[in-house]
């Protein structure tokens, strides 16, 4: 086919598209699509705010993950199991940039793709990543290690006149009431207990207002009074924010999960509520025992 013809057929099928589109009552507008959508911002009105779709990542020829697809619905609360090396750890690491996958998708919302962007740069657009392990300013009191977690300019003329606003002090009083450090606010974080520590660092990333939080074995460690504590929580957070949260405690599990996933040798086995996957034979078989 010649240029010329190529270039008629184009102005055939556009005009016919957009008679279609202005018959259907869409003002010009794909009838697919509620708005226009800026490009680079979170776009969640398809539902899903994380979206995987056959990540494999081989490290030394052994396939840590393998073609695994899952996907996350905005607002969702989503508890990840499995056995060690079932691939939860590299999953988390390819989400948050850490780990570049050999094949596959990853995008947050519709739009944004996870693996054409840094570390940094998936942080600031509202992925937020706690591990096992607190991570929290010791020397520093509480307040002041949510205070430091402010969006805030850091530069050195800004740190120099920087002053807390009221907007910013009711925030991290607010904050301090969430997590159950309102009586510890001036206390150093290193004289916290371990569950306290996981409830500050958890506050830490809510400051940044992250829109999907990655959560590894949260309650690893805690009493059972902090577990509980913990499991309020996470349930206050869902469906203003999006939680995948990889944990052991079945009880746990049960208490804040409404969709559990099991991930197994890289890829995804059984999806269901918590009742359906320990139900399934080849849960039971890899995961659970008899």
């Amino acid at each position: 086919m010649t240029p010329d013809l190529m270039k008629a057929g184009a102005q055939i099928r556009r005009a016919r598209d957009e008679k279609s589109l202005v018959e259907n009552g869409s003002g010009g507008r794909q009838a697919s699509y509620g708005r226009l959508h800026e490009p680079g911002t979170l776009d969640v009105s398809h539902g899903a705010i994380l979206y995987l779709d056959d990540i494999t990542v081989s490290f030394d020829g052994f396939k840590a993950l393998n073609a695994l697809s899952l996907s996350i619905s905005a607002g969702e609360l989503r508890c990840i199991i499995g056995p060690n090396g079932a691939g939860k750890t590299t999953m988390m690491d390819v989400i948050t940039g850490k780990t570049r996958p050999d094949l596959g998708h990853a995008y947050f919302g519709s739009t944004i793709d996870l693996l054409r962007l840094r570390e940094n740069e998936i942080a600031s657009i509202g992925i937020g990543r706690k591990f096992q392990k607190p991570t929290v300013f010791e020397q520093l009191s509480v307040f002041e290690n949510l205070e430091l977690a402010l969006r805030a300019d850091r530069g050195v003329r800004a740190s120099m006149f920087f002053r807390l606003s009221g907007e910013q002090l009711d925030r991290i009083g607010e904050m301090l009431t969430l997590i159950h450090l309102k009586d510890s606010a001036q206390r150093n974080a290193g004289l916290l207990s371990h569950g306290q520590k996981q409830w500050l660092e958890i506050g830490m990333l809510l400051m940044q207002d992250p829109k999907l939080l990655l959560l590894d074995e949260p309650v690893a460690g805690m009493t059972d009074e902090e577990t509980e504590r913990t499991a309020q929580l996470f349930l206050t957070l869902k469906g203003k924010h999006s939680l995948m949260v990889v944990e052991h405690d079945m009880s746990f599990i049960r208490t804040i999960s409404e969709k559990v996933t099991v991930l197994c040798d890289g890829a995804v086995l059984a999806e269901g509520t918590l009742d359906e996957v320990q139900a399934d034979e080849r849960v039971i078989e890899v995961y659970l025992g008899r």
